[in-house]
This record gives structure tokens, C-alpha cells and sequence, in this order.
């Protein structure tokens, strides 16, 4: 059997992997600082629009949820038949007019179609697909890894400069800003973003149609497909009501909301990290999960009672900011460790979905329960939700602290494929293996703490 020999160097990111992961990072931060800059100021300036109402409030805020949700996994099938680029070109246009449409817009109607726009703009997929052509098997970890920071670093950075930007351009001259990010983000595709050699498909990056019956039969990624749906619902409702909040009853004029959210993330992060470190360096992480979404549900549940002071309030939101970074860290690692070595870009797609369908359900139920019952009325809720995932989260099984590992085998029919499969399995440390004859890729699971990558890189060697 004869496997590829370039496949074995493990040495780090080359030049263009690296211009690729930054590129690429920075067309998603662009893309998500643009929809989530108006979240915390969006609640108080819907009071101006005609024909607003409290749930078409929540709906404006959460309807690119909805488009991202039904057409991310789409646009990525898409791509693999027109190009990467295109398809991403044509979706920061989609995003850039879903800005201008809100931007010009005079109605709570007008704003909902322009989000929906926005929403419909579904890169993600097409964005990992195009990293992963652009990165060998061995480092699409890293290049994923860049790009999940920085849409960390995106939100938080939302969440201080909308308030800001806010006091001197207003919510229309914030999506005209987000217009000009969407285009910011198209030079960077044809300027920045270098060209793969050749574009396939990709399992550990994209959904595979074949696969979604097992996924979707998986209770252990059902559950972590639920917990990112509720956590985005309850980050979508909770801003229909702090910023009235912190307005109405705080006493804090809008233009410093600013100096709590500052404070708030930062700290939040830095809080994360001892979480994180004892999740995954000593194994912790159901233990770590499940706290994170109690604090979640113990947070929102005093939110409901005490929100009518700025400190209360910047308090209650440290708690509730610090276990979400820790959730949206960890979640993700999870679905990694539990989807099967084969099907983790299935896994993933499945899990964005949700998350992207948990901020439109959000938008919409927050602002249900604000008509209904006030702004305590949306903390219960968030409370409750929280607390049914808590219950959800308990009955999560311990996970496998599996690492994905990719090599290149090259080409190799079915039985050598099945053959090889079966000799990975025999290694000491390999947990699970599939190898992809059409993509000339194994795919395995590996325990770092029991293999030997130098005598797993021999075994390469050695079948070649």
C-alpha cells in the first residue's frame, strides 16, 4: 500500500496556511462584528420605528437567525460546485444589502427584512470549506482554531463599540458601517485570501448529506445541538431587556452603557480561562459544562429580581458573560469529541444551525414575554430555558477526551482502505479510525495522552 509520503510532516503552518487562517478569520470577525453590533442598542432605538411592537423587536433582532439557519449548510454544498469564492463573494453582497435596506429604513418591517437579508448572506460554511482547501490535514485544527477566536474576539468587541458608535452615527449609521464591513470582507476574499489549488470536499469541514441520519440519531450531539440552541436564544432575549434596563430603571444614559459592557467582557474572558484550562487539562469538562449552565440559569433567574441597579446589573452580567464563554468554548470541543471521526463537519453543520435557529426563537419568544409580562418576564424565561438544560446537561455523558487527528494517505482503493483502517486500530492511543478512499484521507480519534505520534508517524512510514 502506498501512502503519501508529504503527508507525514508535522511541522507547523506554512506562510499560506497562515495567510489563509488570518484571511479567513478576518472576513468572519468582519461579518459577525456586523450583526452583532447593534445588539445592545438595537431594543432602545425600535421604540422610534413605525408600526414597532415588542415581539417585532425581538424578531428584527433575531430574523438572521433564520435565513443563516436555513441556508449556511446550502451555501456550503453550493460551493463545492461554483467555487469558495464565489460563493462567498455573493454572500457578503447578500449581507451588505440586508445592511442597506436596514439602514434606510423608517419601519420595524423594513429593518426585519434588511436582518433577514443579512442572515441570508450564509458564508459559514463556505468559509470553513475554503480553509480547509487551503490547509494541510494536519493543520485545519489550528486554522479552524483562529477562526473561532476571533468571532470571540468580534463579539465582544460588538458589545463595547455598538454603544459608541451609537452616540455619534445612530443604529441607521451602524448598519451603514456594517455595509461597509461586508465590503471590507469582499477585498479581503479577492485581495488577502489565496487560491486553493484545488477545492474538494471535506468531512472533517463540511456536511455530507449521507451522513445526517447519524448524526442527527446521536442523543450525545442532540443534546450539545440543544445547549447551543438555548445558550443563542437566551443571548438573543436577554438584549431585548438590558438595555431598557439599564436605561429605564439603572438611570444610565444610553451613551455610557458602553462602561459596563467594557469592564463586563473583558473580565469575563479572563475569567473563562481557569474554566477551560480545568475542563480540558484534568478532565473536567462535564463537570465544568454542567456548572457553566447553572450559573447561566442562576444568573438570569437574579436578573429577574434585581435589575433595576447598573450595579446589580454589570454584576449579574459578569456571572452570566463568564459561563457563557466558557459554553461557547466548550461546546464546540465537544461536539468535536463526539462525533464520529468521519462525520465531524456533518456534526458541526448540524450543531451552527442550531445555534443560528436559537437566536431567531430568542428574538421572537423575548419579545413575547416582554409584551406579556415586562422585562421580568424575559429573565424568567431565559431562567427557565436555562434550567431545562441544566436538567438536559445532567443526563450528557461523560466525553471521550479524543482529539481529531487527520493524515493523507493518497490514493488507495476500498479494501486498501479497509485494510489500513483496520491496522489504525490496532495502535495503541487510536480510538477510532475511517479512512476516505475517494478523499485519500484517514481519519482518526486519538487519547494524546496514550499515543505516540512519533511511532504513529513510523507506522506511516512504514505502510509506504
Amino acid at each position: 500500500m502506498k501512502l503519501d509520503a508529504k503527508a507525514h510532516s508535522v511541522d507547523g503552518m506554512s506562510r499560506t496556511e497562515s495567510r489563509a487562517a488570518l484571511s479567513l478569520a478576518g472576513i468572519f470577525a468582519l461579518r459577525m462584528l456586523g450583526l452583532f453590533l447593534i445588539l445592545p442598542v438595537f431594543a432602545l432605538y425600535a421604540e422610534h420605528l413605525h408600526g414597532v411592537t415588542p415581539v417585532l423587536v425581538g424578531a428584527a433582532i433575531g430574523a438572521y437567525g433564520l435565513t443563516q439557519a436555513l441556508l449556511q449548510i446550502p451555501f456550503g454544498m453550493l460551493s463545492d460546485r461554483i467555487g469558495r469564492k464565489p460563493v462567498i463573494v455573493g454572500g457578503l453582497l447578500l449581507f451588505a444589502a440586508g445592511s442597506v435596506v436596514a439602514a434606510m429604513s423608517d419601519t420595524i418591517w423594513g429593518v426585519i427584512l434588511g436582518r433577514a437579508l443579512q442572515g441570508s448572506g450564509a458564508i459559514a460554511a463556505a468559509v470553513m470549506a475554503l480553509a480547509a482547501d487551503l490547509t494541510r490535514e494536519q493543520n485545519r485544527t489550528k486554522a479552524m482554531g483562529v477562526i473561532g477566536i476571533s468571532i470571540g474576539m468580534a463579539f465582544a468587541v460588538a458589545m463595547v463599540l455598538g454603544p459608541l458608535l451609537d452616540q455619534w452615527v445612530g443604529v441607521p449609521g451602524l448598519f451603514w458601517f456594517t455595509a461597509a464591513l461586508a465590503l471590507g470582507g469582499i477585498a479581503i476574499v479577492l485581495f488577502a485570501v489565496p487560491n486553493p489549488a484545488e477545492s474538494r470536499f471535506h468531512r472533517d469541514a463540511e456536511p455530507s448529506p449521507g451522513q445526517f441520519g447519524r448524526v442527527l440519531r446521536n442523543p450525545d450531539l442532540l443534546r450539545l445541538d440543544f445547549g447551543i440552541f438555548v445558550l443563542h436564544m437566551i443571548l438573543t432575549a436577554v438584549f431585548l431587556a438590558v438595555p431598557l434596563a439599564l436605561r429605564d430603571l439603572a438611570g444610565l444614559p444610553s451613551e455610557r452603557h458602553w462602561l459596563v459592557y467594557l469592564p463586563v467582557m473583558v473580565l469575563a474572558m479572563g475569567f473563562m480561562v481557569p474554566f477551560i484550562v480545568i475542563a480540558e487539562k484534568r478532565r473536567k469538562m462535564k463537570s465544568v459544562f454542567v456548572g457553566a449552565v447553572l450559573m447561566v440559569a442562576l444568573a438570569q433567574l437574579a436578573l429577574a429580581f434585581w435589575h433595576a441597579s447598573w450595579v446589580s446589573l454589570a454584576v449579574l452580567l459578569l456571572v452570566y458573560f463568564t459561563a457563557f464563554n466558557v459554553l461557547e468554548a466548550s461546546l464546540p470541543s465537544l461536539i468535536s469529541k463526539t462525533a464520529e471521526a468521519d462525520n465531524k463537519g456533518t456534526a458541526m453543520g448540524v450543531y451552527s444551525s442550531s445555534q443560528f435557529f436559537g437566536a431567531f426563537i430568542g428574538g421572537i419568544a423575548g419579545g413575547v414575554m416582554h409584551l406579556l409580562f415586562d422585562l421580568q418576564g424575559v429573565f424568567l424565561f431565559a431562567a427557565a430555558a436555562a434550567g431545562l438544560w441544566f436538567l438536559v446537561a445532567l443526563s450528557m455523558s461523560p466525553p471521550r477526551y479524543l482529539s481529531s487527528y487527520l493524515r493523507k494517505v493518497g490514493e488507495v482503493t476500498e479494501s486498501q482502505a479497509r485494510e489500513l483502517q483496520a491496522m489504525l486500530l490496532e495502535q495503541d492511543g487510536v480510538e477510532e479510525a475511517a479512512v476516505a478512499a475517494d478523499e485519500g484521507v484517514a481519519y482518526l480519534k486519538i487519547d494524546r495522552q496514550r499515543i505516540d505520534e512519533q511511532q504513529l508517524d513510523e507506522f506511516f512510514r512504514r505502510q509506504g
